[in-house]
């Protein structure tokens, strides 16, 4: 625990935050955004350190292991953090090696395809998936994130198999698809100026309503699937930050959140704010834990017993 007196003079230099993706993507916009917001009401700068891999996992894990719990360290905690740990061994324990701070917000996941495929509709994905069994290939960025997991329930729900093209982010999936190493993209908005322009055609949303963005593309549910994919997230640290600095960050991408001109960039990418305290932060991880653990042994995905 940090003396009284450190966390009185908190923070008193630069704090450093962990995407755990790649520069230029959605995620990697919008935390830049937050943490400059942020960073006026904490009254230092926040550093953006981009550590991807592990499907989002290896930042937080690396924190996790290595960094002071003197809240000069935190890292966006991405929905694996949660997950991989039911689907594998894991380095961290999502209950007990992080301290939660805030939640913040979530994503509009979507599927596309290259404007040249002959993929018009969704039905048309799953006609040539039911005649070609395992030749429709997706591009994601990771096993085990909520685009791979969710693409798995899509099939499973059609009677039909996909086969999952994991990257390390929106630049190389959006270059897959692009290119056509793969026939669909399964990401967030980081594919928003390509479907804008032309390049990339949206067949799917999975947000619960469609987008203002993009009015004529259905939603899962209307296509028939059961199931809302928004992938949420917030901010921790490493365990044992005295709660005194949690409460100064926590206020500070509170208020960040909450500044209109920060919405707007968050809507540019179809994110909108989904504030939960630290407390509450807590408690939906520990349900969401159990929520990700029935769907990842529905699939058969679940970590194997020794």
């Amino acid at each position: 625990m940090i003396p009284a007196a450190i966390a009185q003079d908190y923070p008193s230099k630069p704090v450093t935050l962990i995407v755990p993706w790649p520069p230029g993507g959605a995620t990697d916009i919008a935390m830049r955004a937050i943490a400059e917001a942020a960073a006026k009401h904490l009254g230092q700068p926040i550093v953006i350190d981009n550590k991807p891999g592990g499907s989002g996992a290896v930042g937080p894990a690396t924190m996790a292991a290595s960094a002071k719990p003197d809240g000069y360290t935190i890292s966006q905690i991405p929905i694996t953090v949660f997950r991989l740990p039911l689907m594998q061994q894991a380095t961290w324990d999502a209950e007990k090696d992080f301290s939660y701070i805030v939640h913040l917000t979530g994503y509009t996941f979507g599927v596309t395809t290259n404007a040249d495929t002959p993929f018009r509709k969704w039905q048309d994905v799953i006609d040539y998936a039911k005649a070609n069994p395992g030749k429709v290939t997706y591009a994601t960025p990771g096993a085990g994130t909520s685009l791979h997991i969710g693409m798995e329930q899509i099939a499973a729900k059609s009677g039909v198999k996909f086969t999952q093209v994991p990257f390390k982010g929106n630049a190389e999936s959006n270059a897959a698809v692009l290119g056509n190493h793969t026939m669909l993209q399964a990401d967030g908005t980081g594919w928003k100026a390509l479907v804008d322009a032309g390049k990339l055609r949206l067949l799917m949303i999975w947000t619960a309503q469609r987008s203002k963005n993009w009015p004529d593309v259905p939603t899962m549910q209307e296509l028939g699937y059961p199931f809302v994919f928004d992938s949420p997230f917030g901010i921790a640290g490493p365990k044992g930050m005295d709660p005194k600095v949690v409460a100064k960050l926590h206020d500070a991408f509170k208020k960040a959140i909450e500044e209109p001109a920060l919405l707007e960039t968050l809507a540019k990418y179809d994110m909108v704010a989904n504030y939960k305290s630290t407390e509450d932060y807590r408690k939906f991880v520990t349900a969401l834990i159990e929520s990700e653990r029935k769907v990842v042994d529905s699939l058969g995905l679940g970590k194997k017993a020794n």
